[in-house]
């Protein structure tokens, strides 16, 4: 039990450190290339902050266990929405323009109901997958032609890349073409090597201790996969950026939903456990209306539902490590 513990905590370090390595790289190598910020913003800082989660679930998905790719895509938006939240809420009341937060929240919810009933009926097929990923590019397309037109705070994804801005001062530091190259690279093999031995280590864990790798997921993956997300939104938070939090943990669910569940349902099709359609999915439905609900009364999530929200999420995970 100690070895699968340890393989799978270095692949949560491997992994974290890889995808900041490869954020860095990427978005230094963009800008030697000429790519505007915006761009950036919306496509490298989105994918690359996305990074560990996709590389979890993939890895996961053709290593034969779902369950920990689903769980890491259901748990991380529940450890987003109830976690993060609720700790950058606890710091400093999250003050919400309603626009975005109807449109964005109202999309990740919509999409959410959707993956739900796909899992409860269909199964995730390679055409659910495929939708998946074209409304992900259309949404970004949107978001692209928002940003320009719209420039202040019109979408949750331009947000996801100003939380990164504003957490790491160091982004675009200049340096050498070919440095930012290697960072680039080493980053990419880093997130390989740390998602393998993270779904390794969580497999072996939940044999041994006897929980269902769905659960793994929901939780202990997760959890591991979403520490970057929580250590920016906690930041901007601090900073006072609460929107920009907000944000962010609204575009890292859009990007959980479609990017990381798009590639997962196309690479490995098929039946989502029943942990997650029956428990993960019909919980995070009424967390997405929850936040909908208290970001609208008041434009703000205060301290006290932010409580609230952290609450939810320890009670969640009580009901989990209970049941198995």
């Amino acid at each position: 039990m100690l070895t699968a513990a340890l393989i799978l905590c270095l692949g949560f370090v491997v992994l974290i450190v890889g995808g900041e390595l490869l954020v860095r790289g990427a978005v230094r190598v963009a800008e030697r290339a000429g790519m505007s910020q915006l761009l950036i913003g919306l496509t490298i800082v989105g994918f690359g902050t996305s990074a560990p989660e996709l590389v979890a679930s993939v890895e996961a998905a053709r290593a034969g266990s779902p369950g920990i790719a689903w769980g890491n895509i259901v748990g991380s938006n529940l450890a987003n929405s109830l976690l993060i939240l609720g700790t950058a809420s606890l710091i400093l009341p999250m003050v919400v323009p309603r626009g975005p937060l109807w449109r964005d929240g109202g999309f990740a919810l919509i999409m959410t109901v959707i993956l739900w009933l796909v899992a409860t009926t269909t199964g995730i097929t390679v055409a659910v997958g495929s939708a998946f990923l074209v409304l992900l590019a259309g949404y970004m397309g949107y978001a692209y032609w928002a940003e320009r037109t719209q420039p202040v705070g019109a979408s949750a994804l331009h947000e996801k890349a100003e939380s990164l801005e504003v957490s790491d001062t160091h982004l675009h530091d200049e340096q050498p073409l070919w440095r930012s190259i290697l960072v680039l690279l080493s980053g990419i093999v880093m997130i390989i090597l740390g998602g393998r031995w993270l779904v390794e280590g969580a497999v072996d864990l939940a044999r041994l201790i006897g929980m269902s790798e769905a659960v793994i997921g929901l939780t202990v993956i997760a959890i591991g996969t979403s520490l970057p997300e929580l250590v920016t939104s906690v930041i901007a938070a601090y900073k006072g950026a609460s929107a920009v939090a907000l944000g962010n943990v609204l575009g890292s669910n859009i990007f959980n939903l479609l990017l990381i569940g798009g590639v997962t349902a196309v690479i490995a099709p098929g039946t989502i456990p029943s942990e997650i359609s029956n428990f993960g999915l019909p919980i995070l439905v009424v967390v997405s209306i929850l936040l909908l609900i208290f970001a609208a009364t008041g434009r703000k999530i205060t301290r006290w539902e932010g409580g609230i929200l952290l609450a939810i999420y320890l009670a969640m995970l009580v009901y989990n490590v209970v049941a198995v």
